[in-house]
């Protein structure tokens, strides 16, 4: 506090006064967590830290397409030891500087725009029981950036369960009852035996006579779960297993080494498209010994080297499309490829209503879609692992310590505080 004395002349005291008034501007009052490529040391953990302040009932602002989609928030000591700690670099900023930052993304000249993210989502991961967290990205990734997490299956699911939770991703699972198409390769190994005995008595425990049943009453109550304002996001095979089992619900498109008896005569005639989330005109893989769900993965018409196997990031205007933008914030435009039992999806079976936010358009294919399901959400993205370009069973797991910047993990997190974004009142 500055105090008038007989020894001040009014002078000397403005003086003071416009110094103390100048200190108390200065004041940082901000957090920001850059997100670009130069001053980011730990792209991952950022996010991590982001959903930490979250946790504590505190708001975060997501300044999209500024600095690689920076985290503004709110200056604590608490908040800078934490990202110490985890190793993510953050920057001290008045208010005066705060204030011209958001002034300068509010402008409708700039492709910039502050949201508010307002609680840390209640997160669940489908996964089988005994999965290891390096069986799949999404869990991986999400223990790197400590973010926290529950496990859930179809018990769970079934049991209505999944309306705890806030966003749903689906382990890399086969929602059609034919064991990830492993038969032609695996079928002789104990894994594969073991899994498809706990797979059938899981079913026979739950009351229903076949895997495939099982599977599809497990895909309606995640597909209810979406209309209903349920956040969903998926990978790899758990992508289009999830839609083709959908479609075919009523049709029995196993083959008798899956279920016991024989596929429904011209099954593919009578798979319904419009019970699909994403994917249209879709063609049946009917071969048990093909590694492949359908013509909707792009993985054998695919002739791209892995030096130039790239993708490239959709750009969307973040003022009047926000959720793409917040989806697709990143510090590059360009994610390398990587591979999985589904690896990409074709761009001429995926329906017009859907985004494509992801693409390599050298071989007109899709990466990284979204879409609008009811009052929900969904995202789908090809691959397995994005620092593991051909993941195969029983390689080891891969080390994020070793991939802090990574752009292709980073849109997984993306997806995991889309939840937390403050609704906008639609328009009427």
């Amino acid at each position: 506090m500055c105090i008038f004395t007989s020894n001040m002349t009014w002078k000397t005291y403005i003086v003071a006064l416009v110094g103390l008034m100048l200190s108390f501007q200065l004041h940082a009052s901000y957090i920001l967590v850059p997100m670009d490529a130069e001053s980011q040391a730990n792209h991952l953990k950022a996010y991590g830290v982001t959903y930490w302040t979250l946790e504590r009932q505190l708001k975060v602002k997501w300044l999209l397409n500024y600095r690689g989609g920076s985290f503004l928030l709110p200056d604590a000591e608490i908040i800078r030891r934490e990202c110490q700690i985890r190793g993510v670099s953050f920057e001290i900023l008045s208010d005066s500087k705060t204030e011209e930052i958001l002034q300068s993304i509010s402008s409708p000249s700039m492709n910039q725009e502050a949201v508010v993210l307002e609680k840390a989502p209640k997160i669940a991961v489908y996964t089988p029981k005994g999965k290891q967290p390096w069986d799949d990205a999404v869990t991986m990734v999400l223990t790197y950036a400590e973010i926290p997490y529950e496990t859930v299956y179809d018990e769970e699911v079934l049991n209505d369960e999944l309306l705890l939770y806030d966003w749903l991703h689906l382990h890399h699972e086969d929602f059609t009852g034919q064991y990830g198409k492993f038969y032609r390769t695996y079928r002789a190994a104990s894994w594969y035996i073991e899994e498809k005995k706990n797979a059938e008595a899981l079913a026979a425990s739950l009351g229903y006579d076949k895997v495939s049943e099982e599977k599809l009453a497990v895909a309606l109550k995640i597909r209810d779960y979406v209309v209903g304002g349920g956040f969903m996001f998926a990978m790899c095979s758990a992508t289009d297993s999830f839609d083709i089992a959908l479609s075919a619900e009523g049709v029995d498109i196993c083959e008798p080494m899956f279920d016991g008896d024989g596929s429904d005569p011209g099954y593919q005639n009578k798979v319904s498209f419009s019970k699909t989330f994403a994917f249209k005109d879709f063609i049946l893989e009917r071969s048990p010994n093909v590694y492949e769900f359908s013509s909707i993965d792009m993985t054998s018409r695919r002739s791209i080297p892995k030096a130039t196997d790239y993708f490239s990031l959709m750009e969307y205007s973040a003022k009047w499309d926000p959720i793409p933008t917040m989806l697709t914030q990143n510090h590059t435009a360009l994610v390398k490829g990587f591979m999985g039992q589904t690896t990409s999806f074709t761009r001429d079976q995926i329906k017009s209503n859907v985004l494509v936010m992801g693409e390599n358009k050298t071989n007109g294919e899709a990466k990284y879609i979204h879409g609008i399901k009811g009052k929900g959400f969904f995202t789908f993205y090809g691959g397995h692992d994005p620092e593991d370009y051909t993941h195969r069973v029983g390689d080891p797991k891969t080390e994020l310590d070793l991939h802090p910047t990574s752009p292709g993990y980073r849109l997984i997190l993306n997806n995991v505080l889309f939840p937390a974004a403050k609704k906008k009142k639609q328009k009427t």
